[in-house]
């Protein structure tokens, strides 16, 4: 089945997606050439001025319509971008995520260290260059690119003794993951051209061509254990943990962000390329989903250092959106989709806040913390907003997103997976609540010395809560046209789901 493509110059007054992944990468080019006072600011305009090219892109969408927008290849080079309702809602969160690390910098004693704010702004270049990506080369290539700046931020600016360790354990399981995916990417491609068909890595030709794949299993087992380390799925988990203790807050709000990449990646090159294994392997995959669930909520329950808690929460959540990926049904789709992105910008929320804290306290850890609700009413708030989202409370974008999931995962899997993920949620909310009661309710253990007035940095604290709770209040009440912008696609990847799939699905829609 051919996918429908519109290139930019029918709906946009320039290639948005290109201007998009290189706007960040030309100002990092900039930043680490200038000294001073002129650092930041120039930082902060190419920041801003990606997130009003994101809503431009977001305006120019047409979402009604299947297929490809604002497509833009170059053949010689094999580059090849667009987007659908898989990615068009990931590229303006990384955009809002990047701007508001940047104001997160600010308030650090980071804020005129140049490697520190360059390697911010490729990261975001590179996360958006990633997610644009329609040739599977093209996107592993941006994926190999993303551990430079996470691997420099963390032993630049991390904490603890530790973080060169950190780094060890990330390079050992990210190159891992890595050279999986490339050997299934190269299987792929050279497969088909086994067949007598031209070698491409051309997403719209593999996908075309899927049904003539051989070695179709080994290809999804190579990919999915890359994306599964990437995402991260247990028990592919054990570097998050690390990672999250010994980073810094600002990178890793964003870089939380940057593990939706891999719920991504399971519904662009998975579901579409490899459907028959996918399908024989769907127990396989929702069984680690679910001991992911729990595993994750129950270790976060252990936990005393509130950034080794997020992580957890946030192996816990990749369980259940494994899970509806592998529904094999649209609303399950749409809903993980969705909440992927509900995810992202919640935890981002929780650490901004976290990582404030710990600018004032120089501790992350719960038994040293407490009582901090009246003199930081501003980062109670955004905690709470945040963990209410993540607890897919109503008048957040989480709830709806999570109704589509369950409801989906019903028609497929039955009621006790269901319920296996919603006992697995009410985990999730006893830990961030009880979190929260720890850091801001509870009496303090210790005299926690604040800010002074002349350096409180109020206003700045109030541009990130507000933006982050803005946004999750405001897209929860009214989920409509974000789904509106996924409905479409979640609808045509379905007619790529196995035989006895899309006739449960048509069977649904019909009734």
């Amino acid at each position: 089945m051919t996918t429908d493509i519109v290139y930019w110059q029918a709906a946009a007054a320039f290639p948005v997606l290109s201007v998009l992944t290189a706007l960040p990468l030309l100002t990092c080019g900039a930043v680490l050439g200038l000294k001073g006072w002129r650092l930041w600011p120039t930082a902060l305009t190419g920041a801003v001025l990606n997130v009003v090219l994101s809503i431009y892109l977001l305006w120019v969408f047409d979402a009604e319509a299947p297929g490809i927008h604002l497509a833009e290849k170059i053949d010689g080079l094999g580059y090849r971008v667009g987007v659908d309702g898989t990615n068009i809602l990931f590229i303006p969160l990384t955009a809002v995520l990047g701007a508001l690390a940047l104001v997160y910098t600010l308030i650090t004693r980071h804020c005129n260290d140049r490697l520190f704010v360059a390697c911010l702004l490729a990261y975001q270049g590179i996360l958006i260059g990633a997610f644009a990506a329609l040739n599977t080369l093209q996107f592993w290539c941006w994926s190999l690119l993303e551990l430079v700046p996470v691997a420099l931020l963390t032993m630049v600016a991390g904490t603890g003794r530790l973080r060169n360790q950190a780094v060890k354990t990330l390079l050992q399981y990210w190159l891992s993951a890595l050279a999986m995916s490339l050997a299934g990417f190269l299987l792929l491609s050279f497969g088909l051209a086994e067949n007598g068909m031209e070698l491409s890595f051309d997403w719209l030709a593999l996908k075309q061509h899927n049904l003539a794949i051989p070695n179709e299993t080994l290809i999804f087992l190579l990919l999915f254990f890359g994306f599964a380390v990437r995402m991260p799925l247990f028990p592919f988990h054990a570097w998050l943990p690390v990672l999250g203790e010994h980073g810094t807050a600002a990178s890793a709000a964003i870089f939380l962000h940057g593990l939706k990449l891999g719920i991504y990646a399971l519904i662009r090159f998975i579901l579409p390329l490899t459907p028959g294994a996918a399908e024989q392997w769907t127990h396989f995959v929702v069984t680690l989903g679910l001991i992911g669930i729990f595993y994750g909520a129950l270790l976060a329950l252990m936990q005393i250092n509130m950034r080794r808690l997020i992580a957890f929460a946030v192996i816990s959540h990749t369980g259940m959106l494994a899970i509806g990926v592998f529904s094999f049904n649209d609303f399950a789709l749409e809903g993980s989709i969705l909440l992927s992105v509900a995810y992202g910008l919640a935890s981002a929320g929780m650490l901004f806040s976290i990582g404030l804290i710990y600018e004032r306290t120089r501790t992350s850890f719960l038994p040293r913390l407490g009582g901090l609700f009246e003199t930081n009413s501003t980062l109670a708030l955004l905690f709470l907003i945040s963990a209410l989202s993540t607890m897919v409370m109503p008048g957040t974008p989480g709830f709806d997103a999570a109704h589509l999931l369950i409801e989906g995962t019903i028609e497929e899997h039955g009621w006790w997976i269901a319920i296996s993920i919603l006992l697995g949620n009410v985990l999730g909310a006893a830990f961030l609540l009880w979190a929260f009661q720890r850091l801001f309710i509870a009496h303090p253990r210790r005299f926690v010395q604040p800010y002074g007035s002349i350096h409180h940095p109020v206003l700045k604290e109030r541009i990130i809560a507000v933006t982050v709770c803005g946004l999750l209040i405001g897209t929860g009440f009214y989920t409509t046209p974000w789904l509106k912008y996924i409905d479409q696609e979640a609808r045509e990847i379905g007619e790529h789901y196995p035989a006895h799939h899309r006739h449960h699905i048509n069977e649904t829609h019909h009734e």
